[in-house]
């Protein structure tokens, strides 16, 4: 029975959880038109009640450790669901994204993302546009922000193993600015698929910051070897050994 009450306490969330972006979009839409700041607050504010609403609806409350960056810096998370994106976002002043250039044509999303700095890329064009990032911030025309790059490219279930790829370390060498890893237990109480979501405590831990200097190998090797190892030690303190 406790089974089937938390399975549609979890579709309960799930719904009003896309309801919640659309009403959100809407009320901070005139914020985010007359500035950027409006739409990271929005943004921010959106990140707030899901945590909040996850804690109170499904059980699940999200906890932050280590010292999210506020400068201008590459954030490299683990990704095991919609939610760590959305508290790894939250903890921080001015996140950023990499989106495919289409998005930007998206109702709200779209323009949500353009306002809080996101990049748009066409195919086989990235380096263009990260070059361009970089140079708008070194000018003054846009504001330094944390940009976020999953390096595994997809989200990937606790205790199974991915490749790193190398586009990382190539923007980790074309940068040159520091990496802050980011390890996450999230997906163990957030399924990849499915509609269930478990009570616990999931866990965002920003790692020590890699400096910039290092050959693209040896620092892949150890992008991987920060996050695989504080995941797994926060997958065993949520209770799975898969």
């Amino acid at each position: 029975m406790s089974h089937a009450i938390q399975w549609v306490r979890s579709l309960i969330f799930n719904a009003q959880m896309y309801v919640a972006m659309l009403v959100c979009g809407i009320l901070y839409l005139p914020a985010a038109i007359w500035s950027a700041d409006g739409a990271v607050a929005g943004c921010h504010a959106y990140c707030r009640y899901i945590r909040w609403s996850a804690r109170w609806i499904i059980g699940l409350k999200c906890e932050i450790r280590g010292e999210p960056p506020t400068d201008e810096v590459m954030v490299a998370p683990k990704h095991q669901s919609f939610l760590d994106v959305l508290m790894i976002y939250g903890a921080m002043p001015r996140g950023k994204f990499i989106f495919k250039a289409i998005l930007k044509y998206a109702p709200i999303i779209g323009q949500f993302g353009l306002r809080i700095g996101c990049i748009p890329v066409d195919r086989g064009k990235r380096g263009q546009a990260i070059k361009k990032m970089v140079a708008d911030v070194q000018a003054g025309r846009a504001r330094p922000g944390q940009l976020i790059i999953y390096p595994q490219g997809t989200r990937i279930a606790p205790g199974v193993k991915a490749p790193y790829k190398i586009g990382t370390g190539a923007l980790y060498r074309e940068l040159g600015q520091p990496v802050v890893p980011v390890a996450t237990n999230v997906g163990v109480f957030w399924p990849k698929r499915g509609v269930m979501r478990k009570q616990g405590t999931a866990v965002f831990e920003f790692l020590p910051r890699i400096e910039p200097g290092l050959e693209v190998d040896e620092f892949m090797a150890r992008l991987e070897n920060d996050i695989e190892t504080a995941s797994d030690r926060l997958n065993k303190e949520a209770g799975f050994h898969g």
